[in-house]
């Protein structure tokens, strides 16, 4: 049953090493299932939904054409690919998308797999909608051509390593900034987009931690990668480190070279997820939208519904849809009544666009009533998202008119995923029924 439920796949000669990897990640809920050789990996790639690759160094020195026979094993699925390789100065090869050594921390490679996954989601859904536009989208290299240089914030007073890092990074075409407390760090975040920031442990890793919280709990920075590294002298929780909003963390071992290269990969995928994102944002303004609110209209969300559908069987990834009825309370009936509602209804729709991922298609299906398709989603996770917008909308007062006290809306959710075989239209109309009667569920 663990096999059907793996997310990700380990590709290793070495027993021992594999099945410790295995354990610790299956324990921290990313579950995995191994393989010996390319072929029974390509087999499993083929076949089950799996989600991203390790390599064990060994391997791909016996089979130097392995990322490419894995990434083709599961097209049209994207995957990211991560190479673990041992502790010495071994010239890493192009096409990895991640590297890291084989002691690394189980919790550092799980957030590394969520945040790959969820670009390579991102570049699906820009597939799938060039097929439903049809015309004036660029394929993802030609939109990724002539991008600025990438660039780093380094966070930390004065490290003997600190030259040689800068070195390194400026030697890959990386422009790197140098902010030497908090406050300057923070200043230089909300003046300047930064593509990774580097923060240097210290002494005192507690304040390095807290300057990755604090960057979490602001919206435009939260996506912002974060490399933690640790001084010879110091312990840290990595748990805590990473549940603080480190993305990564390289250990008192590791090199000047193998860092700065996880900072450029760190910093290369963060660019391409957020050019992929802003372009995934913009088409809410092409001509083919609703205007009103930047939501797919009723057709236009049936077709690209229809797409999402066929290129998630294609792919062996999951699709759930969601919908949203505005729930007919007597207040809603009142503005209703005095046409108050159908003035909202764009506003209330630009929020529900704005309160999802920009992978995630939002369409208007009536005045009253919306509709997600979330690629790469369990139904769970679709009933919450749509909860989860419903509460926000509902903390928002709406003009009832002059004189009148506002009103606020609520969200009748049903969700659905699409099953094996089943056509989209289907799948909506079980969502839709749950929402039709509250009491029902369509699972």
């Amino acid at each position: 049953m663990l096999t059907l439920q793996a997310r990700l796949l380990i590709l290793s000669r070495d027993d021992a090493w594999l099945q410790g990897m295995g354990e610790n990640l299956d324990r921290l809920g990313l579950r995995t299932i191994s393989a010996y050789e390319p072929d029974a990996a390509c087999a499993a790639l083929a076949d089950l939904p799996i989600e991203a690759v390790l390599v064990n160094e060994t391997c791909q020195r016996e089979w130097p054409d392995i990322v490419a026979q894995l990434r083709a094993a599961c097209w049209p699925r994207r995957i990211p690919v991560i190479l673990m390789r041992l502790d010495d100065q071994h010239q890493i090869p192009e096409g990895w998308d991640m590297v890291f050594t084989r002691d690394a921390h189980a919790q550092q490679i799980v957030v590394s797999v969520e945040h790959l996954v969820r670009a390579c989601i991102a570049e699906e859904e820009y597939d799938t909608r060039r097929e439903t536009f049809n015309a004036g989208l660029h394929d993802l290299d030609s939109l990724l051509e002539g991008q600025p240089v990438l660039n780093i914030l380094s966070i930390g007073k004065p490290d003997p390593e600190y030259l040689a890092m800068t070195h390194a990074l400026r030697e890959k075409g990386v422009e790197v900034t140098a902010a030497l407390s908090s406050y300057s760090a923070f200043d230089y975040l909300h003046d300047k987009t930064f593509d990774a920031v580097l923060l240097w442990g210290g002494a005192q890793p507690s304040e390095s931690l807290a300057i990755a919280a604090g960057m979490r709990r602001n919206t435009r920075l939260y996506h912002t990668p974060v490399l933690l590294r640790l001084s010879k002298l110091v312990e840290v929780d990595i748990g805590d480190a990473f549940l603080r909003g480190v993305n990564d963390i390289a250990n008192p071992k590791a090199t000047v070279a193998e860092i700065s290269d996880r900072l450029v990969r760190l910093a290369r995928t963060h660019r391409r997820q957020v050019t992929i994102r802003k372009t995934l944002e913009t088409m809410r303004h092409r001509p083919e939208m609703d205007k009103g609110t930047g939501l797919f209209g009723r057709d236009l969300f049936a077709a690209h519904l229809a797409r999402l559908s066929n290129a998630a069987s294609e792919r062996h990834r999951t699709l759930s849809i969601c919908v949203l009825k505005i729930a007919e309370t007597p207040e809603v009936t009142r503005a209703r009544s005095r046409k108050m509602l159908d003035k909202a209804v764009p506003q209330i729709g630009s929020m529900v666009a704005r309160l999802v991922r920009a992978e995630d298609s939002a369409g208007r299906l009536s005045n009253d009533v919306f509709a997600l398709a979330l690629p790469a989603t369990s139904v769970e996770a679709a009933r919450s998202v749509g909860e989860r917008i419903s509460a926000v909308v509902s903390c928002t007062a709406f003009d009832s008119g002059e004189g009148k006290t506002p009103y606020v809306v609520e969200f009748i959710v049903g969700a659905a995923e699409i099953r094996d075989g089943e056509p989209a239209a289907t799948a909506l109309m079980r969502a839709a029924a749950a929402v039709g009667n509250p009491d029902r569920e369509a699972v």
